[in-house]
């Protein structure tokens, strides 16, 4: 028995296909992951040939170009979804009062963020035995980082803080 020849259109809409389908996965990878992704992690997450996945993200690049969401890199090997500067205003007021980090959190990084390093111990005293757990939260999602001293912890801001909020060390937004 003879099987029937696929036609070039039937090949070509089969690559369309699978091409759509292999960006519909790194597009939601980006998206719900809202820190940066490496290669490594991307290829893992999505099955997509490292060669194809950059130029996925090549083109959703530019596809996002003048939208309020863009493509941010961090060096050669890492992306992430954001919101476009110029539209972060919008989502913080938005953000406010249902935010990822309750207002009492986000006074204990607040004031991490403006006097590290510092003792764990002094945290405690400004805000309470509550910031153990803050401090823990922050450590948890690698925001911190938490070096042991003596019977204390020295609290630092770690690189993925300044991913997070799109910072760079000295405090400043980062544009892409």
């Amino acid at each position: 028995m003879e099987t029937p020849k696929l036609r070039k259109e039937s090949l070509e809409e089969i690559d369309k296909d699978k091409d759509l389908q292999n960006r519909k996965k790194v597009e939601a990878a980006l998206f719900i992951a809202g820190r940066y992704l490496s290669l490594k992690e991307l290829v893992s997450l999505t099955d997509v040939n490292p060669i194809l996945l950059r130029k996925i993200l090549d083109d959703l690049k530019d596809q996002y170009k003048g939208s309020a969401i863009q493509i941010v890199t961090k060096g050669d090997n890492e992306w992430k979804m954001d919101v476009s500067q110029e539209h972060v205003e919008i989502v913080n007021r938005l953000a406010t009062g249902s935010a990822e980090f309750t207002r009492a959190e986000q006074e204990t990084l607040a004031i991490i963020a403006y006097k590290q390093p510092i003792k764990q111990s002094v945290v405690i005293k400004i805000r309470g035995n509550k910031a153990y757990d803050h401090i823990n939260n922050f450590a948890g999602r690698g925001l911190i980082v938490k070096r042991k001293e003596g019977h204390t912890a020295i609290l630092t801001l770690s690189d993925s803080f300044y991913d997070y909020f799109n910072l760079d060390k000295e405090g400043v937004f980062l544009n892409d």
